[in-house]
Parts: C-alpha cells; structure tokens; sequence
C-alpha cells in the first residue's frame, strides 16, 4: 500500500511554528512508546527526540499521560475512518467477500507496520495500561471492532462464514492473529502485501483446506513447568516466590518499567532482600525469561511425543495448540511474562534468549511440516509463516482472553476458548463448502 499516513510524517507549510512542534512532540512520543514503551519513556525523552528544550515541551502539553491520550487518539482513529470505508462500500458476493477481507487485512497491517507510529504505539501499550488511561479509549476501539463487526455479520448472513463460532470470537481471532505481528514481523523480509495475501488465505481457509480436521485423538495432560532448582528450603522458597513476583511485574509493565522495588513490592519484602538472593534487575528478568521459554519448550514438546508414528496429524497440532495455551494462560506465569515482555526487550536480551525462541519455532515447523509431507494440511502455505500467523493468533490472545471468567455470562472457559482456537486454526473462518476449489496442490511462489 502505497498511501503514507500524514501525521507520521509533520510536513505541512500551512500549520503555525507552534502546531509543527506540537506534531512533532507527538511523532516523537509515538516512536518512543512504540519501541521503548510508554512507562519507560520519560517527557524529557520525548523533548530530545523532538529535537526542542526538555522545559519546551510543558508549552505544548501539560504531561504524559496527555500526550499518551493523544497519541492513542491519532493511532485508531484513521485506521477506524479507513476500515470503516471499506466495510461500507463492501458488497456480499462470495468473491467480492473474500477480495474485501484481504483488503481490510492489509489495510490494518499496513498502518501497524509500515505507515504510523501511533498505531504501533497504541497495539503495543494499550494492555499494559491502567483502566482508568484506557477509559476515555474504549469507545473508539469499540467502534472499530465494531466495524469488523458489521463486515462479518454480514458474511455471515450471506453464508460466507462458518455459524457454529460467534463472529467476536472470529473478530477476536483475526486481530490477534494481525496485532502479533509488531513482535516478529521483518519489512526487509516481504512487503506487506505478500504478509496479508499469506495471512488471508490461512485465516479465510484455516491449514486444513476441503477436509474437515478430524481431531479426536487430541491428548491432554495437565501442563506442569519444569523444575529448574530444589525448591527446598526458606532461601529457594524465597527465590522462587521472588521470581514469580517479578514476573507479574514484567508481564503488566514491561521490562524498562520494571524495577527491583517493583519487584520486591509485589514479593512483599523490603527491597534490600532482594540483594540477598538476586545481584541485579538483570539476573531476575533473565531467569524469568529463560523460565517462561524453557517452560513452554518442554511442556509442547512432550505432549507432542505421546504420539506415535504414523502420526495423527490433526489431533498431534491440535494437542500442540492446546498445550501453548495451557502454559500461557494457566500453567506458567513466566511464559505470558516472556510473551508479554518480548517486544520491548533491549537488544542484548533478545539475543540470550533467541536460541530458545528459535527452537521452539523449530519444533513448531517439525510438527507443521511432517503433516504438510503427509498431506495432512494444505501444500499451498509455507511452514515459516504458517507458524507466525499461528502462534501470532495464540499468543496475543493474552491481551484479551480471561479465563478466570469462565461462567459468567458470555465468557467461555479455557477449554472451550481453545477448542474454538484449534478449530479456527485448522479448518479456517469460511464454510467448507465456500473454499475454493483450486490452490490445493500449487506451490507458493513467493
């Protein structure tokens, strides 16, 4: 897409010398809180990234938390204009749906990744926000899943989309699967384009292609985090309990934001004591990373090592997709930490912990590919962005998904949240019968 969004870019002639600072406070601000967060930038950060004095900057606005709200504003607000449009003008024909859908995907990818700051910046913070800075922001994030909303609504009443999933878990589904991709997505890789035209054909079809995903074999065992010390003892309780604490510091702060007060804090101890068991912030966060990692590792690979060649492929992924979710949302607090937290990491960080990453996106191409070669799911998508979109979709899921609602009305428990995921992810948001007929044994060209 070649359309470059305007205020991302603070060239205007027209505008007086104190609306061009006042942009430029904000694009600045905007790339801050996209790539070091909102709680680890600081006004005068801002000042030097605008290029102005750090005591100018109280001319233009008076805090933060003004300048976050605005930022918020700008990062939905031509996104919504545009999608809206879209939706508006979209007509109900099986491929007009489809040609549409592909649209409103690249649409949203193209503002998140390439286009505007404050998109980037609003995905990236808005979860670890308080509820009372996200308040005066949820009726115009409201309005723009609401025009998704409307757009597969309407798919479904002309019969495009399955019935038996509600159209806000789809929505849900198909925003997750995009908002991840600010985590691993490389514009020097393949353009946009390319990204949305993969990500469509996955979401609209799922892997499984015309077959329906026959996934009775699924094994479930209870997810279990491995045991990394002898947890005896008052100074290994402590250490662990230390650990914990810190990751639910990093996982609803982010790293910059998370200090060892912090940590000790919500460890109900005096900081001080800390430094009996932990030198640095540093050696706690790397532990909590590895942890979360080594975790998710271990627990996806022997669930998947129950099955026996020949493999029952559909049930194998789908044992494999519940697995993830289990550890995410249930079993380790130091993997939705690592998930949470990764974005932002410092440089140095990433690369301790890349080996592991790589790994498991390695064990995640070994199951995806063995049933590719078996002709379980389609010939027609590549493995490596198979598994981004995939594991994209689930891990955003901790933004949204609450599992300690289950019961109450209109919450579904975890369980029922992931059978729903597994279903999505192999047989895809169409009917069956609304596929294509063609593509099934084309190799990708791109």
């Amino acid at each position: 897409m070649a359309r470059q969004i305007e205020d991302t870019r603070i060239v205007n002639d027209d505008l007086s010398k104190s609306e061009r600072t006042r942009k430029a406070i904000l694009a600045a601000a905007a790339r801050l809180f996209r790539y070091e967060g909102y709680h680890a930038t600081t006004m005068r950060d801002i000042a030097q990234e605008a290029g102005i004095e750090a005591g100018s900057i109280y001319y233009h606005f008076q805090s933060k938390d003004q300048i976050l709200s605005e930022v918020l504003e700008l990062g939905v607000r031509q996104l919504y204009e545009k999608v809206s449009d879209i939706v508006g003008s979209a007509t109900r024909s099986s491929e007009d749906f489809r040609k549409t859908f592909e649209l409103l995907i690249e649409t949203h990818l193209t503002y998140l990744l390439t286009d505007s700051d404050f998109t980037s910046a609003n995905i990236r913070n808005y979860p670890m926000l308080s509820d009372e800075t996200r308040a005066p922001h949820r009726e115009l994030r409201a309005s723009y899943a609401g025009a998704w909303g409307r757009f597969l609504n309407d798919a479904k009443r002309a019969g495009h989309l399955r019935s038996d999933i509600s159209t806000t878990v789809i929505r849900q589904f198909i925003l997750s699967a995009m908002n991840w991709t600010v985590e691993w997505y490389n514009v020097d890789k393949y353009p946009v384009r390319i990204l949305a035209e993969r990500m469509s054909k996955l979401i609209l079809d799922g892997m499984c292609f015309r077959d329906r995903a026959d996934t009775k074999g699924l094994k479930l065992y209870p997810a279990v985090p491995a045991k990394t010390e002898d947890s005896n003892g008052k100074a290994a309780k402590t250490r662990g309990e230390i650990l914990q604490a810190a990751a639910r510091v990093l996982r609803d702060n982010g790293y910059k934001a998370t200090t060892l007060r912090k940590i000790a804090e919500e460890a109900d101890m005096q900081a001080g004591s800390v430094y009996y068991h932990f030198n640095s912030k540093e050696t706690i966060v790397d532990e909590v990373l590895n942890a979360g990692l080594g975790d998710l590792l271990t627990g996806v690979e022997a669930a998947v090592q129950k099955f026996d060649a020949p493999y029952d492929h559909h049930a194998r992924i789908a044992t494999a997709i519940w697995t993830h979710l289990d550890f995410l949302f249930k079993a380790s607090e130091f993997t939705s930490a690592n998930i949470r937290s990764y974005g932002m990491l410092p440089n140095n960080f990433r690369e301790r912990h890349r080996a592991i990453r790589h790994e498991y996106g390695k064990l995640w191409d070994r199951i995806l590919r063995e049933a590719q070669e078996d002709g379980a799911i389609r010939s027609d998508i590549k493995i490596v962005p198979l598994r981004q979109v995939m594991l994209g979709a689930l891990n955003w899921t901790v933004e949204w998904f609450n599992p300690n609602k289950a019961g109450e009305e209109g919450y579904i428990s975890l369980p029922e949240f992931s059978a729903m995921l597994i279903d999505l992810l192999l047989e895809g948001i169409c009917k069956r019968e609304a596929i294509p007929s063609t593509g099934q044994d084309t190799p990708e060209t791109n």
